[in-house]
């Protein structure tokens, strides 16, 4: 439950809430993860062909650059979870 509080001014309008940092983190949180799916909706809709981050790296000749694919994971599952 969120525990808030207002300011007001003197006719009794809200014009500013207060709360504690913690929910207003955990607000945050919520706010990036939503639009990080929706995102990821948008992308996912266009219905675009794919390639590997390891042949994307290839292709333009970052030859130099190692990078473990294996490292980047999206479970869909987990994020409707949350």
């Amino acid at each position: 439950m969120i525990t808030t509080q207002f300011i007001k001014d003197e006719k009794g309008k809200k014009l500013a809430v207060i709360l504690p940092m913690a929910e207003y983190e955990k607000m945050l949180e919520d706010v990036e993860e939503l639009e990080d799916i929706r995102l990821y909706d948008e992308v996912k809709a266009r219905n675009e062909s794919s390639i590997t981050m390891e042949e994307y790296t290839k292709k333009k000749n970052f030859d130099s650059i190692e990078i473990d694919t294996t490292k980047f994971k999206f479970n869909r599952d987990e994020a409707n979870e949350r």
